[in-house]
């Protein structure tokens, strides 16, 4: 039970932030979204693996490191997490926290930009979470909150910059009570998994002839 609370807190900070300096318009909104990140992480990996993320926890499973068992459990509690948040931020802003590709971008692009830096940040978690070749290393919550925060930076005004489909679902589904838009979820769910997917034979390639099930 602590492994999913924590998935669920998790993925509740990190949206509550996103939601609070978002809808303030904050041009520091990508430095605080990847800093909290990068803290959250530190908080939760000994505990769950500090996936928030249910592309991520599909990444993980497929690397050999997650419990098949745990992989529905994870992801609905990643979603709670991220719904809840949003509800705070509506209670405390008085505005729904919204993701949509910016104006004027069209579905494919933010597709497009939604899957690259999912890529992105799957390979790195690969890489630096995973891999035997980097056990111990304390630098692994810096490297995932900076990916996330260049993703922020490069792509945020594009495709609306979630790299995760809880951080595109719980927004959206209490956005709906106030008649908010469903035609775009299925960007920050194919948009995510696609990028993730990719990033797993790309490490395996990388790391050719390291056993798949090992943890670092």
């Amino acid at each position: 039970m602590g492994r999913y609370l924590t998935e669920f807190a998790g993925t509740f900070l990190l949206v509550l932030t996103i939601g609070l300096t978002v809808l303030q318009e904050s041009t520091a909104a990508p430095l605080a979204i990847g800093s909290v990140l990068a803290a959250l992480v530190y908080m939760g990996a000994h505990i769950s693996g500090a996936h928030y993320n249910p592309a991520i926890s599909i990444v993980i499973l497929l690397r050999g490191q997650l419990d098949r068992r745990d992989l529905l459990p994870y992801i609905a509690m990643q979603i709670a997490g991220a719904a809840a948040a949003a509800l705070i931020v509506r209670l405390v802003t008085g505005r729904f926290l919204t993701l949509e590709p910016g104006a004027g971008v069209s579905p494919a692009v933010a597709l497009a930009a939604e899957s690259l830096f999912a890529f992105a940040l799957s390979l790195v978690i690969l890489n630096v979470a995973t891999s035997p070749h980097t056990r111990g290393n304390s630098y692994y919550g810096l490297a995932i909150g900076f990916v996330v925060m260049a993703g922020a930076f490069a792509v945020g005004d594009i495709s609306g910059g979630a790299f995760n489909p809880a951080v595109g679902t719980g927004p959206i589904l209490v956005a709906l009570a106030g008649g908010g838009p469903l035609h775009d979820l299925w960007i920050y769910w194919v948009g995510p998994l696609a990028g993730a997917a990719l990033a797993v034979p790309v490490y395996r390639i990388q790391h050719a002839g390291e056993p798949q099930g090992e943890r670092g």
